[in-house]
């Protein structure tokens, strides 16, 4: 199913590269994890939290996970 999310991502650098997506309650938790995601980073990571249409998956515990983003917020709003 499609959702829109927020979801906190990692990019590598300096490629800018997406490597990891996690969902997020809200914008404040998204924000909080990547304070937290920057103090332990070795560096060479840059994380960003943002709105994006998401393919998500239903985990077995009833938890939900981005399988594929589709859209980011500023690509919606174009």
């Amino acid at each position: 199913m499609i959702e829109t999310v927020v979801a906190l991502c990692m990019f590598m650098m300096p490629e800018n590269k997406l490597i990891e997506h996690r969902i997020q309650t809200d914008y404040k938790t998204c924000l909080s994890m990547k304070r937290e995601s920057m103090r332990n980073s070795s560096g060479g990571t840059d994380y960003r939290c943002g709105k994006v249409m998401a393919v998500i998956e239903l985990n077995i515990d009833g938890s939900k996970s981005i399988k594929k983003i589709v859209k980011s917020k500023d690509e919606q709003e174009n």
